[in-house]
């Protein structure tokens, strides 16, 4: 039986695009001091016995640059959201007016986009290594393609398109990485 190289090559930029969509999913959960929704993906609220994400039971405003506006969509909610938001990791005090929940967004310290960044950094490596793993077992699989039939001069185009797919997905993620740490560094 052959092995399409093709196959193997659009595998490993699937997975490879996957890493940067984490990536991205990651990073725009980093607070640079900016009002971003995303920093509240990770909060979770109880609501009618089971645990749901906020944007599932309440609307997230940016009215401005340095405030979030959560409206629940019931009222009663309004307290086990506050709950939640404190309990979290997001480290923004809620204030709630019995309406809805305001979260005013501190401006940095030096040192606090310092830890941002390197958490950003830290990400973007994550992302390198996922990448190059699946670089990694691209190239064996073709190593192996050789002993099930693939021409060597087949598999050598294939290790190169691979490598190229790599570099660029590589490149995407330092890009991002430097907006990121743009955008946290910017006072």
């Amino acid at each position: 039986m052959a092995i399409d190289t093709n196959q193997i090559i659009k595998g490993s930029e699937t997975k490879m695009s996957s890493a940067i969509k984490y990536l991205d999913d990651e990073l725009a959960r980093i607070r640079a001091g900016k009002a971003n929704p995303k920093i509240l993906d990770g909060i979770r609220v109880p609501y009618y016995g089971e645990m749901v994400q906020l944007s599932n039971v309440a609307s997230i405003n940016t009215p401005d640059a340095k405030t979030l506006l959560i409206t629940p969509w019931e009222r009663p909610l309004l307290k086990e959201i506050e709950r939640a938001i404190i309990n979290s990791d997001v480290g923004i005090t809620p204030e709630n007016n019995g309406e809805v929940i305001r979260l005013g967004i501190p401006p940095l310290t030096e040192e606090r986009r310092r830890q941002l960044a390197k958490q950003a950094k830290a990400e973007a490596e994550n992302a390198k290594v996922s990448v190059r793993n699946t670089r990694r077992e691209v190239i064996e699989a073709l190593k192996k393609s050789v002993k099930d039939g693939v021409p060597e001069d087949v598999e050598k185009d294939a290790e190169e398109k691979v490598q190229k797919i790599h570099d660029k997905f590589v490149k995407q993620i330092d890009e991002l990485y430097t907006a990121k740490e743009k955008e946290i560094m910017t006072v």
